[in-house]
């Protein structure tokens, strides 16, 4: 599956502070390990310098797909969104018409979904359901624990 090439401008600065911590700090934590490991003698039956190269190719990889993911970025206008409809950064009131409980999601890029703050991605079953829907719209979602009916009570950005 493609990764998505959509970020919020916070989300963009996360991966370039994630980008600046690896290249900085942990590149340099692991040539350490590997010049330690070097240290104890014979690199032929050495396990830590097996493991610490392993490491470290293994963060080269890391940093080499967290930089092209960065230089196809693209940032939203949220200026550009239509405010009256459920799309990318939206904030949507919803009601679940079954038990009347309300809860609030913010639908973001995959790569910046954090459920515990209330974001979500746009690519998940409910944001799919919310797309494009207005206030006062109400919609049936197909999730994994079953059909869930949402009334959509406000959106903002």
């Amino acid at each position: 599956m493609a990764e998505s090439k959509y970020f919020t401008e916070e989300g963009l600065q996360k991966l370039r502070d994630e980008l600046e911590y690896l290249t900085k700090v942990e590149r340099r934590n692991i040539t350490q390990a590997i010049a330690e490991a070097r240290d104890k003698g014979d690199l032929s039956e050495n396990a830590e310098y097996d493991a610490a190269k392993e490491a470290q190719g293994l963060l080269e990889l890391k940093i080499s797909k967290l930089k092209d993911l960065i230089s196809k970025a693209r940032i939203i206008d949220e200026s550009k969104i239509d405010k009256s409809k459920v799309l990318i950064l939206s904030t949507v009131k919803v009601k679940n018409i079954k038990n009347g409980m309300e809860v609030s999601y913010t639908l973001v890029p995959e790569k910046e979904a954090d459920l515990k703050s209330g974001k979500i991605s746009v690519n998940s079953p409910i944001a799919k359901g919310l797309l494009g829907k207005s206030v006062g719209e109400k919609t049936s979602i197909s999730i994994p624990a079953g059909n869930i009916e949402l009334e959509i009570l406000e959106v903002s950005r």
